[in-house]
């Protein structure tokens, strides 16, 4: 292959297979040779006496297809021949990619198991939280309950039907007076304590939902502050009804003593009512707490003030009259407003209007009602042990002998029968038939009431 413009030879071109073979040689002119331009730029292939011409693109097309085919043949080769060690780094590079990416899962999947350990516990302790504050909030509940039933101790005893001669009822809550057995007992205005609210403040949690766990300990800390509260206020309530109990319970025994009475008389003089049951002993449970230790020892005061009331109900150290006392004559030494002279004054005089009621000072039964000399209309009440009171100067009577009075009934009206310059009532307290100045049990009735 040459150019277009070199020379071909003049002879016959010898093909290798053609050896062995007899050729007859004839001569070729040269006039027979075909003359190539000589500024062709063309690629000639001359084979066997024929030629293809091949333009520059073409031939370098062939050109690039054969070498592009040599590579090819080349890498195949290489390929080939190390096939193996790449398919050992291929299978290599996979599988570590295979164990870095199940490692990635491993530590994937146990960070979520810790956050899920981690949620769930949280859950359970918030869960445990909650149950401990829903069981402090249940005995909170019963403790107020248990405030709220307790009852007032106050020795007041209703009084009997209104009578001819009664005072309108006053509105309001009535002035303590020895008439109505002294104090009215108020409890303090934490009495009955509640809880503000018997729905817990955080809502349920959903199913399958965790709150922050600062979100809890928030939740956590505004029940437990509101609990908190109200065991403050419980506590404070009944710490009040302890003290108010046993002072009332210490001037009732107070009382008893500073009249140079004794109780045990007057206990054993009390009438007994229909009560009966089975003895069941009082006693405290082994895991009780500061609360049904202190509300047991309010029971047992309890229980105390309610004998004494019972008790003082037969001492007469009540007023025979309502309203303002006013004494126009007291007990003792006087003089007479008829004769002039040194006199005993048995009783009190207290000034009244005609026609105002007079009520018993204690519970007893009448010994005597009808007219009694200078006494006029009078009415005597033994109230036991010994204690016994008088009503004089009564314009009428409203009881009958035999008859068993209360504290504060009507007994008669205020006049001006028997040894009497005006209307009042003379009033007589007496222990063993002896009459005694009635103030000292005013007094201490008084005493009583303003504790």
């Amino acid at each position: 292959m040459s150019k277009s413009s070199a020379q071909f030879s003049q002879y016959p071109q010898h093909h290798p297979h053609d050896h062995g073979r007899s050729f007859n040689r004839r001569p070729v002119s040269t006039a027979a040779a075909i003359p190539l331009p000589a500024t062709d730029d063309a690629y000639t292939i001359v084979h066997h006496g024929k030629q293809v011409r091949l333009g520059p693109v073409v031939f370098w097309i062939v050109v690039g297809t054969v070498v592009l085919l040599g590579l090819w043949s080349a890498a195949t080769a290489t390929y080939f021949a190390f096939r193996d060690d790449v398919l050992t780094r291929l299978i290599a590079r996979q599988a570590e990619m295979q164990y870095a990416y199940e490692d990635r899962i491993a530590e994937l999947r146990a960070k979520v198991d810790r956050t899920t350990s981690r949620q769930l516990l949280n859950q359970e302790q918030f869960d445990q939280k909650l149950d401990q504050i829903m069981k402090r909030q249940t005995a909170l509940e019963s403790r107020a309950t248990a405030l709220g039933a307790m009852p007032d101790v106050t020795g007041s005893i209703p009084r009997a039907t209104p009578q001819r001669g009664d005072a309108a009822p006053p509105q309001g809550t009535p002035k303590p007076s020895p008439i109505s057995d002294t104090v009215i007992f108020v409890a303090p205005p934490d009495r009955e304590a509640r809880l503000e609210s018997r729905t817990p403040v955080v809502a349920n949690p959903q199913p399958n939902q965790f709150a922050k766990v600062q979100g809890f300990d928030n939740v956590l800390v505004r029940l437990q502050t509101s609990l908190d509260q109200v065991e403050r206020r419980q506590i404070a309530a009944l710490s009040a009804v302890e003290d108010s109990m046993e002072s009332r319970a210490r001037r009732m025994r107070g009382l008893v003593s500073d009249l140079g009475l004794n109780l045990a008389d007057l206990e054993a003089a009390v009438p007994r009512t229909a009560m009966g049951g089975p003895f069941v002993p009082v006693k405290l449970t082994a895991n009780a707490g500061p609360f049904e230790k202190q509300l047991y020892r309010i029971n047992v005061t309890r229980a105390e003030v309610d004998r004494l009331n019972r008790t003082l109900a037969l001492v007469p150290y009540r007023k025979p009259v309502i309203g303002e006392v006013e004494f126009t004559s007291g007990f003792g030494v006087r003089s007479d407003p008829f004769l002039g002279r040194p006199a005993m004054h048995t009783g009190l005089d207290f000034r009244a209007a005609t026609g105002d009621p007079v009520r018993v000072t204690a519970s007893g039964k009448v010994v005597s009602a009808g007219w009694s000399g200078g006494y006029g209309r009078m009415v005597e009440v033994d109230h036991g042990n010994g204690l016994s009171t008088r009503y004089g100067h009564l314009s009428e009577i409203n009881v009958k002998v035999g008859e068993i009075v209360k504290i504060g009934q009507v007994v008669g009206l205020v006049g001006s029968t028997g040894r009497s310059t005006g209307p009042h009532l003379h009033y007589e307290t007496r222990i063993d038939g002896e009459a005694v100045d009635p103030q000292k049990f005013l007094r201490a009735g008084v005493r009583l009431s303003a504790g």
